[in-house]
């Protein structure tokens, strides 16, 4: 499903391109079959496949999905509308495939950030890092038939840029110009500041067809679709209820080494559902096949049927690999009650994260306490040498704690009635100017009473909220919930017009430039960015230069750690929680390779329907239990 405001293709950018520093592979006189953050390339020149695929993985049959709410727009790459789940591939096949829209490198799934030749068969960038030249494949065309050529890729990064969502113009503000060197190939000009990921971003960037761009708009919603180049086009919508793609049998990328053994389902349908317990139960009743669980309630009590204990239905819990990024309530500081820092600080004090993980969560959860939870860019610990050499010129501008001990969430006694922590609260209150009047926490400067709204499109959230409130109204801050439908809400959240709202960042493999889109003042100012915070901070500017400037990956986790010190401690957030699992369940109908991708579920892009099985599911028989898959 897309998360609204998420900005799907901008999530296929980030999490397919896994952006970071480039570096070319070493000292190359030629033009390269890959490209990677660090330089290192997993596969070599003449490899077949991915290890991860069957290259000879039958094809056919149909994989049913579901997601949540609705859709109004079969244009990903627009900031209005709400895009149908696939366009941008960022539901169940996970990162690293091409689904609709092809770029002109593909990720591989198996390494942290890698690239290797689609569209394009080579990348040369020069040794001074200022040009990078794609050679595009002569077969590549677009599912209408028409050829890519290099001035689809022009029109295309100039249509994004000027009409895009605007997240488009943060990721290549480091391209100078691109042009059109002959029919096949294209050239990149990078400004002399552009931060070192930006050629993994331009390899990323999908493709769109020029005689489309002449005559239509980029920057609307529509249900007309735009010809891709990937594996699958647009074969069926019921707008709003459900999509379907059916595979391109012709594809013209089906043997190349980045594609082989992908893809083998004859169509792939997303059903709309909008509730989640409905959609369970429509799932447990054969109406769709794979499904990965977000719900702790769910997992822990919604399973108990004839067909799981039989085996018809597969229950798996698969290690994540990728970092959790940060889920948490935003707290919007553009609004004046939220820019003391102390007053943020008591409103973290006032979620029991333990009560609702005993009560509510079945003990599945852990607390989130890093912008870049799940993985090595989470600052633990006190800061090494190095990290105090990237902070130390921004004392008396950054809180004290960020020079001790990495952040820790407050904890409580799990009685949901945390006595201790809301008289803390309560004290940084009354710090920040804030008493009791007649039961209500007061500004005593204005007489204004402190209130705050949760703004929410789902109501499985409004449980999470409910003892959150209940807790802020001990402290005497009126807490409502208010509950949108997807477009209203959409629309609030693009013009920041909120007080809190439940959102989840994921970050890349590699952290990169994104990090100005989630916490740079440039973004914060953008409508429609996913800075939802609001966070306008010299030193946060500096410290996410720092990652996009770092030569190596050594230095970018130091400054990752020192960024994330200084976002924690501001209070930005009040963090929530995360698996560090993957919890799906499927019908089982479907064979898979014996090794899973690292960094990916890789059903809609790795599976395939077995009809030996799906004969025994039909005939009502359980199939036996699939072979675990191995992760290298």
């Amino acid at each position: 499903m897309r998360w609204p405001g998420l900005g799907a293709i901008f999530l296929l950018v980030l999490t397919l391109a896994v952006p970071g520093l480039l570096t070319a592979p070493p000292a190359r006189a030629k033009p390269s079959y890959g490209l990677s953050a660090f330089g290192d390339l997993k596969y070599p020149a003449d490899f077949q496949h991915f290890d991860y695929v069957d290259p000879d993985a039958p094809k056919g049959g149909t994989l049913r999905l579901w997601s949540l709410a609705t859709f109004d727009s079969l244009n990903p790459f627009a900031l209005k509308g709400t895009p149908a789940d696939g366009l941008a591939d960022d539901g169940p096949g996970g990162p690293g495939s091409a689904f609709v829209y092809a770029a002109l490198m593909e990720a591989s799934a198996d390494e942290p950030d890698a690239l290797y030749g689609l569209v394009a068969s080579s990348a040369d960038l020069s040794p001074d890092r200022a040009t990078l030249t794609f050679r595009l494949r002569p077969q590549a065309r677009f599912d209408d038939g028409h050829p890519i050529r290099s001035a689809d890729v022009v029109a295309s990064f100039h249509a994004l840029v000027a009409q895009g969502d605007p997240r488009y113009r943060l990721l290549y503000a480091g391209v100078a110009s691109v042009a059109a060197v002959d029919d096949l190939d294209v050239t990149f000009h990078f400004r002399a500041d552009a931060p070192r990921d930006e050629p993994l971003l331009v390899a990323r960037m999908p493709i769109l067809p020029r005689i489309w761009l002449a005559t239509h708009r980029l920057d609307a919603a529509s249900l007309t679709p735009i010809p891709g180049s990937g594996p699958y086009r647009i074969a069926a919508i019921d707008p709003g209820r459900s999509i379907t793609y059916e595979r391109v049998k012709d594809y013209w990328a089906k043997d190349l080494p980045v594609m082989r053994g992908r893809h083998n389902f004859d169509r792939i349908r997303y059903d709309y559902y909008r509730d989640r317990d409905v959609a369970l139960e429509a799932f447990l009743a054969g109406a769709y096949d794979f499904r990965d669980e977000p719900t702790s309630k769910s997992w822990a009590t919604g399973y108990r049927t004839a067909d799981v204990a039989r085996g018809r239905i597969v229950r798996e819990v698969v290690p994540d690999h990728t970092p959790s990024g940060v889920q948490a309530f935003f707290l919007n500081t553009r609004r004046r009650k939220f820019q003391d820092r102390r007053v943020r600080e008591a409103m973290g004090l006032a979620f029991d994260f333990e009560w609702l993980n005993r009560e509510l969560f079945y003990g599945l959860y852990k607390r989130t306490r890093s912008m870049f939870e799940n993985s090595a860019f989470a600052a633990t610990g006190m800061p090494t040498a190095a990290e105090l050499a990237l902070l130390d010129p921004y004392r008396g501008r950054v809180p004290a704690q960020v020079f001790g001990p990495a952040f820790v969430p407050p904890t409580s006694d799990g009685s949901g009635e945390d006595r201790a922590n809301l008289l803390e609260a309560q004290a940084l209150l009354a710090a920040a100017g804030y008493g009791i009047r007649a039961g209500r926490c007061v500004d005593l400067a204005t007489g204004e009473p402190l209130s705050v709204e949760f703004l929410i499109f789902e109501p499985v959230f409004e449980r999470v909220i409910a003892p959150y409130a209940r807790n802020l109204r001990r402290l005497g801050i009126m807490a409502t919930t208010r509950l949108l439908d997807v477009a209203s809400y959409q629309n609030r959240v693009d013009r920041f017009d909120y007080d809190i709202i439940v959102r989840r960042l994921v970050q890349p493999m590699t952290p990169g430039i994104e990090q100005r889109s989630y916490w740079g003042t440039t973004a914060a100012r953008q409508t429609g960015s996913l800075n939802f915070s609001g966070i306008e901070n010299p030193t946060v500017d500096a410290l996410i230069d720092d990652i996009a400037e770092a030569r190596s990956r050594p230095a970018l986790t130091i400054a990752a750690h020192a960024l994330d010190r200084v976002l924690m401690w501001n209070y930005y957030t009040v963090p929530q929680f995360y698996s560090g699992t993957v919890k799906i369940a499927y019908w089982n109908r479907f064979g898979r390779p014996p090794i899973a991708p690292r960094y990916a579920l890789g059903v809609i892009d790795t599976w395939w329907l077995d009809p030996a099985r799906a004969a025994l599911i039909k005939a009502g028989k359980a199939p036996p239990r699939p072979p675990p898959q191995r992760q290298r």
